[in-house]
């Protein structure tokens, strides 16, 4: 699985939730901070969004706007309709690909940018207004879509900040893509480097100032995410759920994950569900 893509899915929780509305008159309203991401889509009318983190941004109809923090933020319009959105995030562990995002992102509808996002908002506004069977997974589904398809679009247009760095460099992105592809696999530097065309130091290097973390230390974080998403979500046995991030022994894994985490896979297992 590519990065984005399982940074999504091991950090999401819950279903995610979209509704389309129109408004014929002058309004304002305020949406309280909220514990995951959260987006706004204008399809008529004329739009503002105010926050507490700059200027406020004017929409244009087919303009996107994503809050990856939940930020809370005010909403002005006049003879509007919108379509809106939601995601629960796990933001115990949250990935730094998502915490290095902006408060705020802006996609204007630009002709011939991002044509999968804009195909994506079609389709959902279609389906959250009607009434048809299937229509629950088929949101569901289309808002999992949409979200890898805003997260995308501010990644190519920012290819030189933070993450868009990371995963506009050939040789750390590959790297990246390998780790998360077989992160259970016995990954070493030396490895990595050979599978990407550079030497340890090098790669070892870039990684490290594009990522924020060694490889290996990345490496280890991300099992760990991964496990405790499995630990929450799972009644797999300790034994298997170690296997799969790639620890023979389960007393191995106990001690990396305590080592993270503060406490044991299986005291994260009761908190967690209970």
């Amino acid at each position: 699985m590519d990065v984005v893509s399982d940074v999504i899915t091991v950090l999401r929780t819950g279903r995610p939730s979209s509704n389309r509305t129109s408004v014929d008159v002058r309004w304002h309203m305020p949406f309280d901070a909220y514990d995951g991401a959260g987006f706004h889509i204008l399809l008529r009318g004329n739009c503002s969004l105010l926050s507490d983190f700059g200027e406020p941004v004017r929409l244009g109809v087919g303009d996107v706007v994503l809050l990856p923090h939940g930020s809370a933020h005010r909403l002005a319009g006049d003879g509007t309709e919108l379509l809106c959105g939601k995601y629960r995030l796990d933001r115990s562990r949250s990935h730094p690909l998502l915490v290095d995002l902006p408060e705020i992102i802006h996609l204007p509808a630009t002709v011939g940018r991002h044509p999968e996002l804009r195909a994506a908002i079609d389709l959902l506004g279609g389906e959250v207004e009607a009434d048809r069977s299937g229509r629950g997974a088929v949101v569901s589904g289309l808002l999992d879509l949409l979200l890898v398809y805003m997260l995308r679009a501010w990644l190519e247009d920012n290819p030189g900040t933070g993450w868009s760095a990371a995963l506009a460099d050939p040789a750390v992105a590959g790297a990246l893509h390998a780790i998360h592809d077989d992160p259970a696999r016995p990954w070493t530097v030396p490895e990595l480097a050979a599978l990407v065309g550079q030497s340890r130091a090098t790669l070892a290097r870039r990684f490290t100032a594009l990522v924020g973390q060694p490889p290996m230390a990345y490496l280890t974080w991300w099992r760990m995410t991964r496990a405790a998403r499995l630990l929450r979500d799972s009644d797999a046995p300790l034994a298997a759920i170690a296997r799969q991030v790639g620890y023979e022994s389960p007393f191995a894994f106990s001690h990396a994950f305590k080592r993270l985490f503060g406490q044991s896979p299986n005291q994260y297992r009761l908190t967690e569900v209970c």
